[in-house]
């Protein structure tokens, strides 16, 4: 019998791991939807339910989740088939949702790119109504005018004065609003024409995804060399943000507007769902990226210190993004003679429509534009390609043998995989692509995120243990977790994420963009990109039960509860890592059990992934 040792990459420092994770976590949410939902839930109360689920939800999770990777040096699937082969499917539904995000994530960033290279003009080109691009309902403050009779106060006295006012014509739009729409989009009326191709965002997607596959082609060894640049500049970049924004006048009435409490908005459930969302969503808890990237550690990295950093940086973002949104908001709303309300946007809206109305009218206008839409990119490209990572990991986990004989480098599986997600991105850059763009966003994570994310925690702390995780835990780091982490596991997380879960489908409503009304067939590809996720759970448990071992379905269903890690609670089993050096398991790959010759050192070393 042949003893099969597979050599996992590491990265190459502990650095590495910790901006890849910050740069994975922190993204464009934390620019363009936590200061929204701080806005809209409650301004600085709203860091009360924020701060609140941080702690007993997204810490905890984010512990749980290094945890397993680290443990199992797996990607999501082959952690989660080791942990409770029943729910492995939950691991596969991650790399699902990842795929999905990859395919419109990198728009994003394609939109990003275009406004950047329009940033290389004495005059922003979304500052006038060209000709060339703008609808007839394109307003850039020009046009008739009219007076108008105002009272005004003069020496003490109230004096009657005419004023000449511009008239701004009915169903205008902002020339930023229609410069995205109509140049940057070319965009149609609904999902039902989706138009052409748009050639100069096909080519710059191209270019997104060329950039992807340098960062991640050689694994661990490149992307770590790729974080020191795109997960540090963009905080600069922020900073810089910041003090211009607060040096604007105006720019004190939207701080004021950011975190202004308001206290009785505590009491609407929506609001805690909106805080649970945001950590999930900012942190990157049940994607996948984060089982991934701790896959590559070394065996006793310490775990603990690690989560404190990564969350404690991804929230300090989500303020720092708000103050210097909200200060530059508050510029544009006084320069307009408007409340800040009035200008607030989320999404796509704030950073290609609202944002740059603010630039247009700024002095130096083109190299903040520049240097913001540079840091969009940043935010972006870390996150898209750690998902795209999680594909990768996946796929040469579990067919390693077949990509070494066909494919002979890991190389080009990872061009495969970056093209066949290319390629899937091209609806979301036809003229119609931004509503295909808002239905995938909408129905690939939000919809079945919680879902996924209760199956995993529930496999790992409820059928596996949390105790024997805090085991494992000890294992790799010399120490238990702290108590108040294992009943987190256990009770905390779960009962909140259920929580969420059902009153999000309680309160479902058929999804819209900006009003406009998604037709049946649209509602129903949506639900059947959501579907495409969820349903690996139920065939994950169909696929382990009916290859699990047992002669009755009964043993059967029994034995594909039971974990394949060895487990050494009674000293039956030696440890998982003999020598506690980083080694990774020693695997039969047929039978998934450990075998040992000794110590680590004197085993039989055969190629990897070779049947035996």
């Amino acid at each position: 019998m042949r003893v099969l040792i597979e050599e996992r990459e590491n990265w190459s420092k502990k650095l590495e791991f910790i901006l890849a994770a910050i740069g994975y976590s922190v993204g464009l949410g934390n620019v363009w939807r936590f200061p929204y939902l701080c806005f809209e839930s409650g301004g600085g109360a709203f860091l009360i339910p924020f701060f609140l689920m941080l702690v007993l939800c997204g810490v905890p999770l984010l512990y749980m989740e290094l945890s397993i990777g680290q443990y199992t040096r797996q990607g999501p699937v082959g952690a989660l088939a080791k942990i409770c082969p029943l729910f492995k499917g939950a691991g596969l539904a991650t790399v699902v949702i990842s795929f999905l995000f990859t395919t419109y994530y990198n728009v994003i960033i394609t939109w990003a790119f275009y406004y950047l290279f329009n940033t290389f003009r004495s005059v922003l080109p979304w500052s006038y109504c060209d000709p060339e691009w703008a609808s007839p309902n394109c307003w850039d403050g020009t046009g008739n005018t009219t007076t108008v009779w105002r009272n005004v106060t003069v020496g003490g006295m109230t004096v009657l004065k005419n004023f000449t006012e511009v008239v701004r014509p009915n169903n205008s739009v902002s020339v930023t609003e229609d410069f995205y729409a109509s140049k940057v989009l070319g965009k149609t009326s609904g999902i039902d024409e989706p138009g052409v191709l748009k050639w100069d965002l096909v080519l710059i997607l191209l270019l997104c995804w060329v950039i992807v596959y340098f960062c991640i082609w050689k694994g661990p060894k490149s992307t770590g060399k790729v974080v020191y640049f795109t997960a540090t500049f963009p905080y600069l970049v922020l900073l810089v943000l910041l003090v211009r924004g607060l040096t604007l006048e105006g720019s004190y009435k939207g701080v004021m507007y950011f975190i202004n409490p308001k206290w009785h908005l505590l009491l609407d459930a929506k609001v805690w769902v909106y805080a649970a969302a945001q950590t999930f969503n900012s942190l990157g808890i049940a994607f996948g990226g984060i089982i991934t990237m701790s896959s590559y550690n070394k065996f006793n990295n310490n775990i603990l210190k690690d989560v404190l950093t990564i969350a404690a940086v991804d929230a300090v973002t989500c303020i720092l993004a708000g103050f210097a949104i909200f200060a530059t908001l508050g510029f544009l709303a006084h320069n307009q003679g408007k409340e800040v309300e009035d200008v607030i946007s989320q999404g796509p809206g704030l950073v290609f429509i609202i944002y740059p109305e603010a630039f247009s009218t700024m002095p130096g206008s083109p190299v903040f534009a520049f240097a913001f839409f540079f840091m969009l990119i940043l935010l972006g490209i870390d996150s898209q390609f750690c998902s795209t990572e999680v594909i990768v990991t996946t796929i040469y986990d579990h067919f390693g043998y077949y990509v070494k004989k066909y494919l002979k480098r890991k190389e080009f599986l990872v061009i495969i995989v970056c093209s066949v997600s290319f390629l899937c991105g091209l609806p979301n850059v036809t003229q119609g692509g931004i509503y295909f763009f808002s239905l995938i966003d909408h129905y690939a994570a939000a919809v079945s995120l919680m879902y996924l994310a209760f199956f995993e925690v529930i496999a790992i702390t409820w059928f596996y243990g949390a105790r024997r995780l805090a085991r494992n835990v000890e294992e790799m780091n010399g120490q238990q977790p702290n108590i108040f982490f294992i009943v987190c596991w256990y009770f905390i997380s779960p009962i909140f994420i259920f929580g969420i879960w059902l009153f999000s489908m309680i309160q479902y409503q058929p999804f819209k963009m900006d009003g406009y009304e998604y037709p049946p067939w649209a509602a129903a590809l949506g639900w059947s990109l959501a579907i495409m996720s969820i349903i690996c759970v139920p065939a994950g448990m169909v696929h382990s039960v009916y290859y699990a071992k047992g002669d009755t379905l009964l043993a059967k269903f029994k034995s594909s509860m039971k974990s394949t890690l060895p487990d050494d609670s009674d000293g039956q089993y030696p440890p998982l890592h003999a020598n506690g050096n980083g080694d990774v398991p020693i695997q039969n790959g047929v039978t998934d059990k450990y075998i040992f010759k000794g110590d680590v050192d004197s085993m039989e070393k055969n190629d990897i992934n070779t049947p035996m």
